[in-house]
């Protein structure tokens, strides 16, 4: 499986980390030690067949001049029957402009794509936990509101990752191309 990611600025991503470390530390989630090289972010789109070599020549062409945007992750949110605690961004035009232009681009690719992941479908989202029985749900949703941060970040590159399972019923999630954007 490949999902197309955008990574957020050094700042926030660190945040983001520490909340992961910060949950299994308090024994709610162990998000950060399920996925292997997990990094935050939000996904664009998910495939479960890709051709790698002209994805990520197309990737590297269509995404050369596209600027990083901002955007302000500000809800706290949860996926009906997934167990999934997230953060979620305001959703302004331009964040829907990246999704829904990358999607029209890329709509080649799209005969396996997750159609949860696709315009009038997606959901921005950044996991910070996952899998979680309903108590623990509930306990993270409520150390995430006592934290109360606002968090402001870019997004500065986008990313292509395959997900693996390895030998430990853990899933490796290593990026195999990354485009920087350009500062706006």
């Amino acid at each position: 499986m490949y999902w197309v990611i955008a990574l957020f600025d050094d700042k926030t991503e660190e945040l983001i980390k520490g909340i992961w470390k910060e949950l299994t530390i308090k024994k709610i989630s162990f998000y950060e030690e399920e996925i292997h090289d997990a990094r935050p972010h939000i996904t664009i789109g998910s495939y479960t067949h890709l051709n790698k070599e002209a994805y990520i020549e197309a990737l590297d062409s269509y995404y050369e001049h596209k600027k990083s945007i901002h955007i302000t992750l500000n809800t706290i949110g949860s996926f009906l029957n997934f167990g999934t605690l997230f953060l979620s961004p305001t959703v302004t035009g331009e964040l829907l402009n990246l999704h829904s232009s990358h999607h029209d681009y890329f709509q080649s690719f799209n005969e396996y794509a997750n159609p949860l992941y696709l315009p009038d479908n997606w959901i921005p989202h950044c996991t910070l936990a996952n899998k979680l029985p309903p108590e623990k749900l509930a306990e993270g949703f409520e150390y995430c509101l006592k934290r109360g941060d606002l968090i402001d970040a870019r997004i500065t590159h986008i990313a292509l990752i395959e997900l693996v399972e390895d030998s430990n019923n853990g899933v490796d999630a290593p990026i195999i191309f990354s485009k920087p954007l350009k500062n706006s």
